[in-house]
């Protein structure tokens, strides 16, 4: 039987949903257990609310202050020794930024290869992912005689509801972490809005806006809907918004329950990003944009007219 160790992933002292995405993608695994480490400098309120997700069966803490602030180089190190120490057959974290850093320096740790973007699972050691852009999936199989590590797709998976308390333990490992790497600062740009990776509903706009300036109206829009705010790559080099709200390959891959994208062509990396999205809902001048290929309602016109009307109706 298969013993899953799953990597928190936290900011400002909050669980990230993406946790609860990995622990529904290793419930898939069918395993003998699952349990979540949880590396911080204070891991009382993180751990307590991993305890909390169902399939969890314990919690595993392990604080030192090199942890204080989450990097890739002291973490990897940690999380390769406690695999080893409680052996584990799979040790997977997400597939965002956090994860995409840090799994390849823990499978390098172990010294195996690894499974990236899991979608799905079709057994222990067998998972589809995708390939060229999101246009092909394809099914993986991974040898079955050494510690599977892999990255979780979180836009693939619901986060797991809240179950029973799971047991919390403290780890203590022998292990040297590295010295050339420090914390040196943060930079994030803050908002009120709905956290753009788990938003239930995402307004996104591309090279149609124009200008920084015109993105104000989509920003106003989606705070009278609720809703997150995305951009295209192509908005995002031109300077309209900052890269942090870059929806698509190279940017955030989302799933929200509803997507609107505005003056956004539908580039294949872009389309990468919103498959996964539950109502796609497309205004662009051009009737021949390939976004209109995806959108389940798509509406030719000008987003500068469309938008105030979509907002005195909603205001009705």
């Amino acid at each position: 039987m298969s013993k899953v160790l799953i990597v928190a992933d936290y900011l400002k002292g909050q669980l990230n949903s993406s946790t609860a995405r990995a622990v529904a993608c290793a419930k898939d695994l069918s395993p003998e257990s699952i349990e979540v480490l949880v590396l911080a400098d204070d891991a009382a309120s993180l751990a307590e609310a991993a305890a909390k997700l169902d399939g969890v069966t314990k919690v595993l803490t392990v604080e030192r202050p090199e942890n204080e602030h989450p990097m890739a180089a002291t973490l990897a190190p940690q999380i390769a020794a406690a695999a080893e120490q409680g052996g584990h057959s799979h040790v997977l974290g997400p597939n965002t930024t956090f994860g995409k850093d840090l799994m390849p320096r823990v499978a390098a740790k172990l010294g195996v290869a690894m499974v990236t973007d899991i979608m799905a699972v079709h057994g222990p050691y067998e998972f589809e992912r995708p390939i060229y852009a999101g246009n092909a999936v394809v099914t993986v199989k991974a040898p079955d005689n050494q510690v599977l590590v892999a990255s979780v797709r979180c836009a693939s998976y619901p986060a797991v509801a809240e179950g029973d308390a799971a047991p919390v333990e403290a780890l203590s490992l022998d292990v040297e972490l590295p010295s050339h790497t420090r914390f040196v600062d943060l930079e994030t740009h803050g908002s009120d809005r709905p956290d753009l990776q788990t938003a239930p509903k995402v307004v996104s706009g591309g090279r149609g806006v124009g200008s920084e300036e015109n993105f104000k109206i989509l920003f106003d829009f989606a705070d009278k809907i609720g809703a997150a705010v995305g951009a295209s790559r192509a908005a995002v080099d031109a300077g309209y918004v900052p890269n942090d709200m870059q929806v698509g390959q190279t940017g955030k891959i989302i799933a929200p329950e509803l997507y609107m994208c505005f003056g956004i062509s539908g580039a294949i990396q872009h389309l990468a990003g919103i498959k996964d999205a539950g109502t796609i809902v497309a205004v662009n001048k051009d009737p021949e944009a390939p976004i209109f290929e995806v959108a389940d309602f798509g509406l030719v016109g000008d987003l500068f007219k469309v938008l105030p009307e979509l907002e005195e109706a909603i205001s009705k």
